[in-house]
C-alpha cells in the first residue's frame, strides 16, 4: 500500500507558478459571455452602434470627398473666369469691352477661353400662352461655340451649338432649365422673345458653371439677330495651363478692360468646390464627436454588465480561489471577457459601418471609401474601452476572499 506523503516542494512550486496560457485565457473569458448571452449581445450593441456612427461618417466624409477629387481630376482645377463687377463710381454694373475675349486670349498661358453674354428682358417659356411674369427665374445668354469645351460641360442629349445653328432659331437648355420646362430631350421648340426656337441639345449639370444650369443657350449671331444682343460679354471663361493659373489670374482683370482693372471680378469656380470639401470636413469632426460619445457610452454599458456579472458570479470566484486560483489569474479572466466583449461590439460596428458607408456611396453614385485607419482605429478604441471598462470589475473580482465569497452564497 502507496504511503501519502506531502508533495515535493518543487511540484508545489510548479503548481503555484503555473500560469494560464492565451487559449485558456479565451476560453474562460468567452465562458462568462456564452453564458449570459442576451446581456453580452446588448452590451456588445452599445459598442457596435457607437463604432458603426463613427465608421460610416469618415467612410461617407471620405467617399464624398474622393468624388470630389475625381471631379477635380476629370474637369481641372485650371478654369478661371472674368466678370464685371459693380462700379465704385456710378454703383452701376460695368460692361465688358467687346474686345476682352480676343485680348485675353492673347495671353501666353491661356489655351481656351469663351464667353457667354446675358440678354436682359428675355425670357424663355414652354409654351406661347404662359403668363410673361412665370419666368421660373432662366436667363437667356448667348454663347460662343468654344464654351462647351471651356467650361468642361457634356451633353445629356443631343447635339452642341455649330457654325451653322448658331445662326439661327435654336438653343441648348441647361440641366435645371431642362426640367423647369418639362424638356427631356432634343426635337421640341421652346418659345422666347417673341418666336419659337428649336432646342437641338440638353446639358448635363455642369459642376465648375453651375450658373449655366438654368440658362438658355443661344448662338452669339442668332441673338444679335433674333433677340436684340449687344455682343458686351457678361463672362468670360478661361482655361490657363496648371502651373501658371495664378499668373493668369492675376493679369486677368487688367487684361479683359484695361481702363477699369479694379471693376472686374476674377474666379476659380474649383476654389469654390475646395471650400466645400472644407466644411464637409469640419461638419465630419462634429458628427465624429457624436458617435465619441456613443462610443463612451457602449464603454459605460460594459462597465455596468462586468461589474453586475461580478456580483452574480461570487461562487464561481470562490470556487476557484479554492481550487488554486490566484487573483492575478482572476484578474485576467475577468479582463479578457470584457475585452471579448467590446472587441466583438468593435468588430461588429465596423462591419455595420462599412455596409452603410458602401450602401450610401453607391446611391449617390461615388466610389466607396472606408480610410483602414478608421478601422483599425475603431477596433483599438474598442479594445481600450474594453480594459478601462473592465479593470475596475477585474480588481474587484480579483480581491475576493474565497470565503467571503462562498459565504455569500
Amino acid at each position: 500500500m502507496r504511503s501519502l506523503r506531502p508533495a515535493p516542494a518543487d511540484a508545489v512550486k510548479t503548481l503555484r507558478a503555473a500560469r494560464m496560457r492565451p487559449g485558456d485565457v479565451l476560453r474562460v473569458g468567452a465562458t462568462g459571455l456564452r453564458t449570459r448571452p442576451l446581456r453580452a449581445w446588448l452590451s456588445a450593441l452599445g459598442i457596435a452602434i457607437g463604432i458603426a456612427a463613427m465608421i460610416a461618417v469618415v467612410g461617407i466624409s471620405s467617399s464624398s470627398r474622393a468624388e470630389l477629387d475625381r471631379q477635380l481630376e476629370s474637369l481641372g482645377t485650371n478654369l478661371l473666369t472674368v466678370s464685371p463687377g459693380t462700379s465704385m463710381m456710378s454703383g452701376e454694373v460695368g460692361v465688358l469691352p467687346y474686345e476682352a475675349v480676343a485680348m485675353i486670349a492673347r495671353i501666353g498661358p491661356v489655351e481656351r477661353v469663351a464667353a457667354v453674354g446675358q440678354v436682359p428682358d428675355v425670357h424663355v417659356y414652354r409654351t406661347d400662352r404662359i403668363p410673361e411674369a412665370q419666368s421660373g427665374g432662366m436667363t437667356v445668354c448667348a454663347a460662343e461655340l468654344g464654351i462647351l469645351g471651356t467650361v468642361g460641360a457634356e451633353l445629356a442629349d443631343g447635339v452642341w451649338l455649330n457654325e451653322a445653328t448658331s445662326r439661327y432659331p435654336a438653343v441648348v437648355l441647361g440641366a435645371s432649365a431642362a426640367e423647369q420646362l418639362g424638356v427631356t430631350g432634343a426635337g421640341v421648340e421652346v418659345y422666347l422673345g417673341g418666336q419659337w426656337f428649336s432646342v437641338v441639345g440638353v446639358l448635363e449639370p455642369v459642376v465648375l458653371a453651375p450658373e449655366l444650369d438654368l440658362t438658355v443657350l443661344v448662338g452669339w449671331a442668332a441673338a444679335e439677330a433674333y433677340l436684340g444682343f449687344d455682343g458686351h460679354a457678361t463672362t468670360v471663361y478661361t482655361r490657363a495651363q496648371d502651373a501658371y493659373v495664378l499668373d493668369v489670374a492675376g493679369v486677368l482683370a487688367a487684361t479683359a478692360d484695361p481702363s477699369a482693372p479694379d471693376e472686374m471680378s476674377v474666379s476659380r469656380p474649383s476654389d469654390a468646390l475646395e471650400a466645400q470639401q472644407a466644411v464637409d470636413s469640419a461638419f465630419t469632426g462634429m458628427l465624429l464627436g457624436l458617435g465619441a460619445v456613443a462610443l463612451l457610452v457602449g464603454g459605460v454599458g460594459v462597465a455596468n454588465t462586468m461589474v453586475i456579472s461580478v456580483l452574480e458570479r461570487r461562487s464561481e470566484i470562490g470556487l476557484r480561489r479554492s481550487l488554486g486560483a490566484t487573483k492575478g489569474q482572476v484578474r485576467t479572466q475577468f479582463l479578457a471577457e470584457s475585452l471579448l466583449l467590446s472587441a466583438l461590439g468593435g468588430l461588429g460596428g465596423v462591419l455595420i459601418g462599412t455596409v452603410v458607408t458602401v450602401g450610401y456611396a453607391s446611391s449617390q453614385g461615388w466610389p466607396a471609401v472606408v480610410p483602414y485607419w478608421a478601422s483599425a482605429g475603431g477596433v483599438a478604441a474598442t479594445l481600450f474601452i474594453g480594459a478601462v471598462a473592465g479593470l475596475y470589475p477585474a480588481v474587484r473580482a480579483s480581491r475576493l476572499s474565497p470565503t467571503e465569497a462562498l459565504a455569500a452564497q
